[in-house]
């Protein structure tokens, strides 16, 4: 019986720290795009990045 004079604030103070964690989540944009990751793994991108800049410095030359 004693235990639970431990017990029940304890998971009440730890279900707020999750609360706290999940609206720091929500606030900070943590869940605004969850399908961009996934798609932009599937584009393309052979060339690093300086070859890409380079191409379009010539491109925008011609």
């Amino acid at each position: 019986m004693e235990s639970l004079y431990l017990l029940i604030p304890l998971s009440v103070v730890l279900a707020f720290g999750i609360g706290a964690l999940f609206w720091w989540a929500v606030k900070s944009g943590q869940f605004d795009d969850m399908e961009g990751p996934g798609h932009r793994i599937l584009h393309d991108d052979d060339m690093p990045a300086e070859a890409n800049e380079n191409k379009a410095g010539d491109e925008k030359n011609n």
